[in-house]
């Protein structure tokens, strides 16, 4: 195997992924500390939760973590995309007159 294809088929993309996923998140977090503009922290982190534990699944599976890691990281995964839409949808309830 020459070392491109052991380097995709390893967890070390998925670490990569995750390592630029954590540098965004600070990087956006920090500009919005500065100058106030952009997405509120728990806005911003309730869009990007999935996502990480999807890279996590991700890592799991390459890594060869086992069925129990892989669906713990799974169902974390629908559990944060779930809380991050009911979240959203209190923000655009707009009551009736």
């Amino acid at each position: 195997m020459d070392p491109l294809s052991g380097f995709l088929a390893g967890a070390h993309l998925a670490d990569i992924a995750l390592g630029a996923l954590v540098v965004e998140a600070v990087v956006l977090v920090g500009y919005r500390a500065r100058t106030g503009r952009g997405l509120p922290a728990v806005d911003l982190l309730s869009v990007m939760l999935p996502g990480a534990f999807l890279l996590l699944a991700l890592r799991s599976a390459l890594a060869g973590g086992g069925g129990a890691a892989l669906s713990v990281c799974l169902v974390a995964a629908l559990l944060a995309h779930l809380a991050d839409m009911r979240r959203r949808w209190h923000q655009h309830d707009v009551p009736t007159p």
